[in-house]
């Protein structure tokens, strides 16, 4: 392999695949090649191995079914999905897109980025697949249950916690009110999902990219590519949507304008049922933001605590009233 810029014995790896690299060279955490075939990037793997074979499948049906500009996972000579370095560390080669993460800041691209998943929505079908009755299937009730259980464990903790920091003396002023509305909401997902009979083995054919963010869309010279579908897995698709939409309108003060061009833009596409704006309710609904500054809290040191912690805690409580109005018009016209 002539021409190799890193001197790196995972670069060995690329021998088990019937590529002529020209180049390779270092980025985030992974090694990129050009070579007669395109571009590759390396990664180790550190999901489940048979995860790989469904994520491959998926990638492969997408493809067949009209989905072109997505990345493909690159079979050794022999035909086989991981490689192994010499410490039996997993590893997987993918097709590389030259080009630029999705601007979260421009509401016309996140439009785009929108429109794109209700295409790939369209395409991931995996029903017929012989294999995919035994793929696991996600709960989010379930999930929000063991959300709760956390939350109550921490508020506990802080409880019998005598000397307190400004910050958990803030959290604890604030706990129960953000705690309520866990309980509420999942308890009222539960009542919902049980009294609409979901079957969530039934009613979700079609698998997530399941990591749906900027990062992982990537605006190329042919148009947005997706990439990193490591978390695909079957839920439903509002699961995509929901994670797209939380973190812009966090960053826009739950806008309703931003709100409704998104559904707007997924709609034009890919028509959201009243189940879907029901189930996209429950989601929104949830104070999952404050389980997550909790959860990082009670799991990092916490003899100190950064003041970032304290500024998104501030940041949440003064976005509540937008966050309300939010869920109020959107979803209860």
């Amino acid at each position: 392999m002539g021409g190799i810029v890193v001197n790196d014995r995972a670069v060995s790896l690329f021998d088990n695949y019937d590529i002529e690299i020209s180049r390779t060279w270092k980025g985030r955490g992974a090694i990129l090649c050009e070579s007669d075939k395109g571009l590759f990037i390396l990664k180790e793997y550190s999901g489940p191995l048979n995860k790989v074979h469904f994520q491959d499948t998926l990638l492969n049906h997408i493809k067949e079914t009209g989905f072109q500009i997505a990345e493909s996972i690159l079979k050794t000579k022999e035909g086989e999905l991981i490689v192994y370095d010499q410490d039996r560390i997993p590893y997987i080669v993918k097709s590389y897109f030259e080009g630029r993460e999705c601007n979260n800041r421009e509401l016309e691209e996140c439009r785009q980025a929108v429109a794109l998943l209700a295409k790939l929505h369209n395409c991931a079908d995996l029903s017929s697949w012989e294999d995919f009755v035994s793929q696991p299937v996600f709960h989010i009730e379930k999930e929000y249950e063991k959300h709760n259980r956390e939350l109550k464990k921490v508020r506990r903790f802080l409880r019998t916690k005598s000397q307190k920091t400004p910050f958990e003396i803030f959290l604890t002023e604030h706990y129960d009110y953000f705690l309520d509305i866990a309980l509420q909401i999942t308890e009222e997902m539960r009542y919902y999902i049980e009294n609409e009979k979901i079957d969530n083995r039934e009613e979700f054919p079609i698998v997530c990219h399941g990591d749906y963010q900027y990062h992982n869309i990537i605006q190329t010279s042919d148009g947005m590519a997706l990439v990193n579908f490591e978390k695909c897995v079957r839920d439903d698709t509002v699961r995509d949507l929901y994670l797209f939409m939380r973190k812009l309108l966090e960053k826009n003060n739950w806008s309703l304008k931003i709100g409704d061009s998104l559904l707007e833009a997924y709609n034009a596409e890919r028509t959201l049922s009243e189940k879907d704006y029901m189930k996209l309710y429950y989601r929104f609904a949830y104070p999952e933001k404050f389980w997550k500054i909790v959860n990082f809290y009670y799991n990092s040191g916490k003899a100190w605590i950064p003041n970032r912690n304290m500024e998104k805690l501030e940041k949440l409580l003064a976005q509540e009233n937008e966050k309300s109005d939010f869920l109020e018009t959107v979803f209860h016209k």
